[in-house]
């Protein structure tokens, strides 16, 4: 089966270019102040111009509100939104209201009772992501982008009723055993193809990407 990528985090337009042309499905652009990859509405605007239509554009938002959602969408012609905080379902139902797109919400898995947890969203969401969970202890964990991985086990034989990802902790040199064990159609990478927070390496997305290709 083809594997689709999704890059997020993209921090510039050499970054955005570098996605698109090696072949990214996905292309992600972080609106969380705290994030090293936060991007302002405006300067959002520079890279999602640069996507074209065939690529999914989608922002990363934690915990919004309806007004930065809007600021964003007032510059930035986005195709989904996700969803990475603690979200209720009833708020996710809100966003789709509200934005009239497909919210994808992130789930942060820790255990298994983290996995059963999802469940909720699954009659709300458009499409479900499977994040590690940083633990309470980790220093200036990030709810997403951490370069952490979480127990792929526990997904492995898991049937989610609407379409869903992969990400934690994804590199070039992990990806193929991340399929293996999960069977994942899509992944998502952030930290995997950067020098360091929220700088992408151009040589690592286009390694990640050949990567999925492979497979």
């Amino acid at each position: 089966m083809t594997i689709e990528v999704k890059i997020c985090g993209l921090d510039r337009a050499a970054a955005v270019d570098a996605a698109v042309s090696a072949g990214a499905h996905y292309t992600g652009f972080v609106f969380y102040p705290p994030s090293p990859r936060n991007l302002t509405p405006e300067s959002a605007a520079l890279l999602t111009e640069r996507v074209p239509s065939s690529v999914t554009k989608v922002g990363l938002f934690v915990d919004p509100t309806d007004a930065k959602i809007d600021s964003v969408l007032a510059l930035n012609d986005l195709d989904m939104i996700q969803l990475h905080g603690s979200e209720s379902p009833a708020r996710v139902a809100e966003v789709k209201k509200h934005t009239g797109l497909p919210v994808m919400k992130a789930i942060k898995i820790a255990s298994a009772r983290d996995i059963d947890d999802a469940s909720v969203y699954y009659d709300i969401a458009d499409r479900i992501l499977f994040d590690a969970l940083a633990p309470a202890e980790m220093m200036g964990a990030l709810p997403g982008g951490n370069a952490l991985k979480f127990d792929w086990t526990l997904i492995a034989r898991l049937v989610v009723p609407l379409p869903w990802m992969l990400a934690g902790g994804l590199t070039a040199e992990n990806l193929a055993e991340a399929i293996r064990v999960t069977g994942a159609p899509v992944v998502d990478v952030s930290s995997g193809v950067e020098d360091r927070p929220g700088v992408k390496s151009l040589d690592k997305i286009r390694a990640f990407l050949a990567a999925a290709k492979k497979l």
